[in-house]
């Protein structure tokens, strides 16, 4: 018998659901829950179990401007659908999500899909749209160290060996370092004119920290007692994602392209097998996913995936929807 429902964070079978799929930290009621923090949702995951089988799908609801409606998004990273292996009983989870969706008067539902997790394009697509960003960037952990270094563009490899030699030391965990790295953290929102939103302050750090516990990591790069910069990244499961990256406005020695080797070879040496540094913005083919493919050769595409819940709410708000409405910017009335 078929079940669906819409889960808080506090509920135990948000996680009971989450212990028999292979999923990641982004799926984790913690995460979500802290990530409502910041932009004032609510944390939910839609869940449905049929026979044995379980789809889960976190969510944040939030209000739509004057009106007595809701809709849905991803919290921040990759938290899209993950369960059970088969297509057709995915196919029956999105349709049932859509329902429950619109009787709880959600308009539309916007996920960013997993790159590193399997999902059923033709199941997603019988509910909505799916719409391909792009590509995203890889490193095998499970490949050797030398085959790792070899994939590595020469002009990266050099600039890592400078940095060795200049004396840049990477350090993991040394959370006292913490208020320096946020230090950097700053000055590079400021460099690429972040809006106010992404200039998060000490108290989230924390909150990050209590929350993912032993899943968050902070790599600083230290050179004479200064902070060149960091990574704050997450290992969960065996993926490892960077969260937030950031280098100082003074010269760097090219600390960034070391912590990123740093990284990795931490995440190998204890038993990751993926490390994924995500692509360009917005998922575009630009410099930012140029720098990060010159470290590894792996490549997998991103996709979001969106649903119309309620029709009839859909046309008040946005008109009659439109392959320009349904692949750009969405929901379009936001």
């Amino acid at each position: 018998m078929a079940d669906a429902a819409l889960l808080s964070p506090e509920d135990p079978v948000w996680k009971e659901a989450l212990g028999r799929v292979r999923h990641d930290i982004y799926h984790a009621p913690e995460y979500v829950r802290l990530d409502a923090g910041l932009t004032g949702g609510t944390p939910v995951a839609f869940r449905y179990a049929e026979a044995g089988r379980v789809l889960l799908v976190p969510l944040l609801l939030r209000p739509v401007p004057d009106t007595d409606l809701q809709d849905a998004t991803s919290p921040y990273g990759y938290p899209g659908p993950v369960g059970s292996d088969d297509a057709a009983f995915w196919s029956r989870a999105a349709g049932a999500m859509t329902e429950m969706l619109c009787t709880q008067g959600v308009v539309t539902v916007f996920a960013r899909l997993h790159p590193l997790l399997p999902h059923f394009p033709t199941a997603l697509q019988s509910a909505g749209t799916l719409v391909t960003h792009g590509e995203t960037v890889s490193i095998d952990l499970t490949l050797s160290a030398d085959e790792i270094w070899s994939q590595t563009h020469r002009s990266h490899r050099n600039q890592i060996n400078k940095a060795t030699r200049a004396g840049v030391e990477i350090v993991f965990d040394d959370w006292a370092l913490l208020d320096a790295w946020v230090e950097t953290y700053h000055a590079t929102m400021r460099r690429v004119g972040a809006t106010d939103f992404y200039f998060f302050g000490a108290d989230y750090f924390a909150e990050l920290r209590t929350a993912l516990r032993d899943h968050a990591h902070l790599a600083v790069a230290v050179l004479d007692g200064r902070v060149l910069g960091g990574n704050l990244f997450f290992a969960y499961g065996g993926m490892m994602h960077t969260h937030l990256q950031s280098t100082a406005d003074a010269p760097i020695h090219h600390a960034d392209k070391l912590l990123y080797h740093a990284v990795r070879t931490w995440g190998r040496e204890q038993g990751n097998t993926v490390y994924h540094l995500g692509g360009g913005v917005g998922g575009a083919a630009d410099s930012l996913f140029r720098y990060k493919s010159q470290f590894a050769a792996g490549r997998q595409p991103f996709h979001t995936w969106r649903v119309i819940a309620d029709a009839r709410a859909f046309e008040k708000l946005a008109g009659t929807p439109t392959p320009e409405s349904l692949t750009g910017r969405f929901p379009p009335y936001r």
